[in-house]
């Protein structure tokens, strides 16, 4: 059953109670990437393994939003809250059936590496002891999850431009 999470703004990214930061860089550029984050939302699935669904949604407000279905059953309703071209793409989950969570926000920021892109991804998030308990035994399998759908992006990435 979905449950309402408290509303965050961007700056959770910074004073959550839990952040998980990872880094990768790629040979693609940070407007290809960008392009892939916030534009290419339905292929998601294609490079991001967890996340088996991932389709944008008009919000309440006007807003652009997203649903996300992850493996295992895991469902979020997002809303866009940073859309800034090469630069970064954050989101907030409005609405979940991950047990114990209390608020999330996603952002994932891009900056030039080389002829490459340095790719940033923040999980910030609140929620009950036993949910960040979970989350931080799951650091490393999150890291892995990272590495591994940012790797499969820029083989896709080089795939459609070659």
């Amino acid at each position: 059953m979905a449950r309402r999470l408290r509303p965050v703004g961007l700056e959770f990214v910074e004073t959550a109670p839990l952040r998980l930061v990872f880094a990768r860089e790629v040979s693609a550029s940070p407007e290809a990437v960008y392009r892939a984050l916030a534009d290419g939302t339905a292929d998601w699935p294609e490079w991001f393994t967890a996340v088996t669904l991932c389709r944008p949604v008009d919000t309440a407000d006007g807003g652009k939003g997203r649903e996300v279905r992850l493996k295992g059953g895991t469902r979020f309703w997002e809303t866009v809250v940073a859309a800034e071209p090469a630069q970064r793409y954050a989101y907030r989950v409005d609405e979940a059936n991950a047990p114990g969570l209390r608020a999330l926000l996603e952002e994932w920021r891009l900056a030039p590496a080389g002829t490459g892109t340095r790719v940033q991804w923040t999980f910030a998030a609140d929620g009950a002891a036993p949910f960040r308990f979970a989350l931080t035994l799951g650091r490393a399998g999150m890291g892995r999850a990272f590495r591994d759908a940012v790797t499969a992006l820029d083989r896709r990435l080089a795939e459609a431009n070659a």
